[in-house]
């Protein structure tokens, strides 16, 4: 059952100021539609071709061609939009200039840099003519193997102004794992680092790039920046590129910066050209090219950042993640606001805990954005970073890549701050945003995120194919939005396409997303994790997450993982995987008080048939639990891809522990 608790509601000073609430308004006198939230949502699915067209407006954005309709076609998969418009999203980005920051970054051995909104706009224009010089045209592919620093920033909206497509891979993944990628998509020009540190150790990477760029045949250009070089201090020597063909590096590459820059231009593109290639995480074979457009993501972004956000200009805003996760994209778009990025790199618990509560002190963040699996880290390290930084500035914490359970809500607020919106927000990199997120209009209650997207027609089906509320269901989106892929890369006919959103319900074109959600009375979304992770003990559908709520609230628990394994008789048992804190054992006793506390807490079906304890659970390098990797392991079948894990190497405890 949900909890229901409520945790936090604005105040009334806090809602009105709200750039929501000044949509809100503006929709009630232009469209007669009450100036509430719900009947604003209904009516954004139900009319998405005014909604949208009024949204583009608001947000500022200002094509240089005009559409001449917002909507042709119909369906999920015959609609297109904004027909006839020309834009560029990295023209939207800087369109800011001036002195004001525009990032702000910090490594984890501490150095730290600023770039203005005039120097950003100036490297961009440097990079954007070198790439130009190099070859790179419209529709072309430029790919960063790259960690997250300005450099990256500056190399991918230089490569969208040229109405070429960026991608990315973070340095921490393996030559095959950038292969299963890149090597799908054929990159003309290869931005990548000599390396970089985690945890206060060095790797470095040019070693992976001279080994991988044989199989790369496309690479015309490698650009390397000096990162691992140059983090030793001033006065470093400069990576030695001899081992990799066609290299320069970055400083070489883009001109000295006491030349003036050339000037900035963009290619103007329709709203539906390429602008990203993203990856699904390619745990159970190899990922798939999902590939995003330059209207709908910058659409998408803008509604997402201003109004279920309120990022404002001038603001900060800071996203844990590396350059392989789309919430790099999604916080990079905060530039259009016209906000300060702030950028991390390295381990964010180096050398201590509180690093990014410390650097969240120090920028004064107004949107502070990590994962569950971070805020679970802070808890059971006995983290109070409320009492022990100041963090008045900070009133917005976003929260994604797995469920926030309903203790950590609880903690967020009784340890951070008491007075925060805690948006946990959920999508993907399927639609490089999300479906469900915050609203600073509306109350948080424990567990629950606030409400469904603008525009989105999000719903919850049943097996039948039938709307529901209060139980969990399949997440669906039951009309067309413009930030559905282009499509998939290599697919001309669209079958991977739809295979993969739209035939899992045969009598209806809906997006299945292939998660278990539950759409509540109070209006918000609970997420049950992945619907096709999904235990089956007895027929009956389980979602891991109503598990890892109760497991991991214990004292004990310090992780877990919860798969189904097959039996002959063709039904599941349910497996538990725990990591204890401090050395303990699972004895007899804690293995019977989980059990118990799972029957008491969720249902007996729930209890686990098998739970063993291990020394890690697997997890991608974004940060996300793989179940699948566990399922696959116990079932003795190999795992395709391991470099998209981070930690690959503790699945060998899980061969035939069950």
């Amino acid at each position: 059952m949900p909890d229901s608790t409520l945790l936090w509601k604005p105040s009334r000073q806090r809602v009105e100021q709200s750039q929501m609430y000044d949509f809100m308004h503006r929709i009630a006198q232009r469209h007669g539609v009450k100036a509430e939230w719900e009947p604003l949502r209904r009516w954004s699915v139900e009319r998405p071709d005014l909604f949208w067209e009024e949204l583009l407006s608001y947000v500022g954005i200002q094509p240089s061609k005009p559409h001449r309709q917002v909507m042709t076609g119909s369906g999920m998969l015959g609609t297109k939009w904004f027909q006839g418009m020309e834009l560029n999203y990295a023209r939207h980005l800087l369109r800011f200039d001036g002195p004001e920051p525009a990032i702000w970054f910090e490594s984890e051995l501490g150095g730290r840099s600023e770039m203005s909104r005039r120097e950003l706009r100036e490297e961009v224009a440097r990079c954007a003519a070198a790439l130009r010089q190099a070859g790179v045209q419209p529709a072309d592919r430029v790919a960063g193997f790259m960690p997250n620093i300005p450099q990256t920033v500056v190399a991918m909206l230089a490569t969208a102004s040229l109405g070429a497509i960026w991608s990315s891979c973070s340095p921490d993944f393996g030559v095959r794992g950038v292969l299963d990628r890149f090597g799908q998509i054929q990159p003309k020009v290869l931005v990548v680092t000599d390396g970089y540190t985690y945890g206060g150790k060095r790797f470095e990477t040019l070693p992976r790039v001279a080994e991988m760029l044989p199989q790369l045949p496309s690479v015309q250009r490698v650009v390397v920046v000096p990162f691992l070089a140059e983090s030793t201090g001033p006065g470093a020597a400069p990576p030695d590129l001899s081992s990799v063909r066609d290299a320069v590096l970055w400083r070489q590459f883009l001109g000295p910066t006491h030349q003036p820059a050339p000037e900035l231009s963009f290619e103007e593109v329709p709203f539906d050209h390429p602008l990203f290639i993203m990856y699904s995480s390619g745990t159970t074979g190899v990922p798939k090219c999902i590939v995003h457009g330059h209207g709908g993501t910058l659409l998408q972004h803008m509604k997402e950042l201003m109004l279920h956000t309120d990022l404002r200009a001038g603001e900060r805003i800071f996203y844990f993640t590396t350059c392989g996760w789309m919430m790099w994209n999604w916080l990079v778009s905060g530039l259009g606001v016209g906000a300060t990025l702030v950028l991390f790199e390295g381990n964010p618990g180096y050398p201590t805990m509180d690093r990014l509560w410390q650097m969240a002190e120090q920028t004064r963040l107004q949107v502070f954005g990590t994962s569950a699996k971070y805020i679970a880290t802070c808890e059971r390290a006995g983290l109070h970073p409320g009492a022990q930084h100041d963090l008045s500035a900070l009133r917005c914490i976003c929260s994604t890549g797995s469920p926030l359970s309903a203790e950590l809500f609880r903690w967020v607020y009784q340890e951070v701050k008491s007075d925060l919106q805690l948006a946990s927000i959920s999508g993907g990199t399927d639609i490089i945003s999300c479906f469900m997120l915050g609203n600073p209009m509306l109350p948080v209650y424990a567990g629950e995120i606030q409400c469904r997207g603008l525009g989105m027609d999000v719903q919850a089906w049943d097996d039948q194919g039938r709307p529901v509320t209060n139980q969990k269901a399949e997440l669906v989106c039951c009309t067309p939005f413009p930030c559905q892929p282009v499509g998939f890369w290599n697919d001309p006919d669209g079958s991977k396409y739809r295979s993969a959103y739209f035939e899992y319900f045969p009598n209806a074109c809906v997006w299945r997303h292939g998660d278990f959600i539950e759409i509540t009375d109070t209006g918000g979304v609970i997420v049950y994790g992945r619907s096709d992770a999904t235990l089956n003990p007895g027929g009956v559908r389980i979602g891991t997450a109503e598990i890892y709520r109760i497991v991991e609230g214990l004292p004990e628990i310090a992780d877990s993982v919860v798969v189904g394994k097959d039996t002959p008789d063709e039904d599941v048992e349910v497996c538990l995987f725990v990591v204890l804190k401090g050395g303990q054992k699972l004895t007899a006793e804690l293995e019977q008080r989980i059990r118990t506390a799972i029957a008491e807490g969720a249902t007996k079906r729930h209890v686990p048939k098998h739970i063993r304890q291990v020394r890690g659970i697997p997890y991608t390098i974004n940060g996300k639990k793989v179940e699948m990797a566990v399922r696959r392991t116990i079932h003795g079948q190999d795992v395709p891809n391991k470099d998209a894990l981070a930690n690959p190497e503790v699945l060998a405890e899980y061969q035939g522990i069950v």
